[in-house]
C-alpha cells in the first residue's frame, strides 16, 4: 500500500499530501526536529500567501479568482482601510505535522466567505460636517462659496441589511499547497545533503 503523510496548513483543513519518496527521505533525518523547524517556515509561507491577496486582490487556487471591485473605486484599496485585517493574519498554532494560520478580527469571516449582514446597530451621537457647494468662477476654476456648516446627530438605532461579496484571503489553495510541498521537499534535500556532523539526527 502506498504510504502517505498529510501536513495540515491554515485554519480550515487545507492539506498537503506527500507520498512514498518523501517519507523515505524523511527517515534519513530526525523527523520530529526537522518538521518542527520546518513548520515555522511553512507558517511564514502561508501567512505571506494570505497577505499577498490584499495586494493582488484575488484568490488563487486551481484558478485565479479576482475580488469583486468596489462600486465606488475612488474610496481606496479593497479591504485595506486601517490595515488591521491584513496585519492580524498570523500563526495561531503549530505541531510537527500541522500549522494553523488565521485572524481574530470579528469582521474577517464575512469578507472572506461573503454573506449578508442583517441586524440592528447603534449609531453613536456625532457631529456631521457639510461642505459648501463647489461652483466655477469666470475662468472655469472650482471654488467654494461660504463656510462649511455642521449639525449634531443624536445617538439612534439603525437597521443594517448589507450583502458583502466574497473576497477570499484564507482557505484551501491548491497553489499554496504545491508551494509548501516544493518548499519542504527542498528543505529535506538540503538537510540530507548536509555534512554528517551538521545534520540533525
Amino acid at each position: 500500500m502506498l504510504e502517505t503523510q498529510r501536513l495540515h496548513n491554515m485554519a480550515d483543513n487545507s492539506t498537503v499530501e506527500f507520498r512514498g519518496d518523501f517519507l523515505d527521505r524523511l527517515r534519513q533525518v530526525n523527523k520530529a526536529e526537522f518538521l518542527n523547524r520546518s513548520m515555522s517556515k511553512v507558517a511564514i509561507l502561508a501567512v505571506n500567501f494570505s497577505k499577498e491577496r490584499f495586494v493582488q486582490k484575488n484568490w488563487l487556487s486551481n484558478k485565479r479568482e479576482p475580488w469583486k471591485a468596489r462600486k465606488r473605486p475612488a474610496r481606496g484599496s479593497i479591504l485595506v482601510k486601517s490595515g488591521r485585517l491584513k496585519r492580524s493574519i498570523r500563526k495561531l498554532a503549530q505541531g510537527n505535522y500541522y500549522v494553523y494560520i488565521g485572524t481574530d478580527v470579528p469582521y474577517a469571516p464575512i469578507h472572506n466567505d461573503g454573506g449578508t449582514i442583517n441586524k440592528s446597530v447603534t449609531v453613536r451621537g456625532h457631529t456631521r460636517k457639510k461642505e459648501t457647494r463647489r461652483t466655477r468662477d469666470t475662468r472655469g476654476r472650482y471654488e467654494r462659496r461660504g463656510a462649511a456648516t455642521t449639525h449634531e446627530v443624536r445617538s439612534h438605532r439603525r437597521r443594517m441589511n448589507v450583502t458583502m461579496p466574497k473576497r477570499q484571503f484564507l482557505g484551501d489553495s491548491a497553489i499554496l499547497n504545491r508551494r509548501i510541498e516544493r518548499f519542504l521537499s527542498s528543505e529535506l534535500n538540503n538537510e540530507i545533503n548536509r555534512p554528517q556532523n551538521e545534520r540533525i539526527l
